[in-house]
């Protein structure tokens, strides 16, 4: 007999602990409800602001126009050698030898090239917008910001932001098929 009232105690004591687990994990949804969601309703659901930190209107900043890069005094200064430095941004997903495409197409003989003609690479059509050829002034402005002047290109790459990176960059791809 003993034993019967010691197991339903037992079994009263945990369905009891889940009661009162349960209990506090109503009143702190309450708790949380209450600070988190204020009661005032101002109508079509804007709730009142706790703290509204003032704005000034102000009229939309010019934005300064562009330096003007001279290209050609880059590419007259351009050095293959730092060039060759820079290539690690490209080799994750180009190859410099000739008929082996990565990711992207070889750039082996890539300045001077036609856009969009390597054999065996499928191309997504966007790389026409940037021109005819692979120039060095399309080269140049593609590396700056491929997506913002080929809208729809594959490539992810970010950009080259520094101009004389870009014009060696260009030099040393320029020297690979002398």
């Amino acid at each position: 007999m003993e034993r019967d009232m010691i197991d339903t105690m037992t079994g009263t004591k945990i369905v009891g602990g889940f009661c009162g687990t349960f209990l506090v994990f109503l009143l702190g949804g309450w708790v949380a409800e209450t600070i988190y969601h204020p009661a005032e309703d101002h109508g079509e659901g804007e709730h009142a602001q706790a703290y509204v930190i003032p704005v000034e209107e102000s009229a939309p900043a010019e934005a300064e126009p562009a330096e003007e890069v001279n290209v050609e005094e880059l590419f007259a200064a351009a050095s293959a050698s730092d060039g060759e430095n820079l290539w690690r941004n490209c080799r994750t997903c180009h190859s410099i030898e000739p008929g082996d495409n990565g990711t992207g197409p070889t750039l082996y003989g890539v300045v001077g090239r036609p856009i969009d003609a390597v054999d065996g690479f499928n191309y997504t059509g966007a790389l026409e917008q940037v021109g005819e050829e692979w120039s060095r002034e399309n080269l140049f402005h593609f590396l700056e910001n491929p997506r913002g002047v080929a809208p729809g290109t594959a490539m992810s790459y970010a950009g080259m932001r520094d101009p004389q990176d870009r014009a060696d960059l260009i030099a040393w791809l320029d020297s690979l098929d002398d």
